[in-house]
């Protein structure tokens, strides 16, 4: 029969102070955040906000999410290194369970570094040359008759934001990958 376990002082002391708890709330509030960023807020702002108007808010949201997810990784990947020195032992071994979480945390950090300093300032910039461009042509960027300026800017946009998307989703699955792990094999820790 299993052993009932009460809650003490002492026991809302260590779940307070463990750092597995942080690790687990760190992972579940990125795991959270990437969820909802990809697959909902996204979808709903965009459904309910004029075009540009939903451009602007991603504009200003994205940043701090990528900067949030930057943070979270980095210090998910530092703990679970430190906690787990197979990672260094067999760092070019991918198939090494520890290692291969690490290289999943790793996948998120470089994954949103690459979106927050790269491909993100890149694409809203492209954004905020196709708005500028359809006033001056009194034109949606996707109407007949556009420029081939605007045309370009179309491309050069739809390529961003794919590299931009497949980054993050990779992110998320990253993020997948390792919570079905510290689900089913728990943190682990030397």
């Amino acid at each position: 029969m299993a052993q009932v376990e009460t809650l003490t002082l002492t026991s809302l002391w260590t779940l307070v102070t463990s750092p597995n708890s942080f690790y687990v709330l760190g992972y579940a509030w990125l795991f959270g955040m990437s969820l909802w960023v990809t697959f909902f807020g996204g979808v709903i702002a965009f459904r309910a906000l004029p075009r540009q108007m939903f451009g602007n808010l991603q504009h200003k949201t994205f940043p701090i999410y990528f900067v949030i997810s930057m943070v979270l990784s980095s210090a998910l990947l530092t703990f679970w290194t430190l906690s787990h020195p197979n990672v260094v032992d067999h760092i070019t071994r991918p198939y090494v369970a520890d290692v291969a979480q690490a290289y999943a945390l790793a996948t998120v950090l470089l994954g949103q570094a690459f979106n927050y300093f790269v491909i993100g300032p890149l694409t809203s910039k492209t954004m905020f040359q196709r708005h500028k461009l359809e006033k001056e042509e009194g034109k949606i960027y996707n109407e007949p008759g556009v420029s081939d300026e605007m045309k370009a800017l179309n491309r050069r946009f739809g390529t961003l934001h794919g590299v931009s998307s497949l980054a993050n989703l990779s992110a998320v699955i990253a993020l997948g990958f390792h919570g079905l792990w510290i689900g089913s094999f728990g943190l682990k820790t030397n």
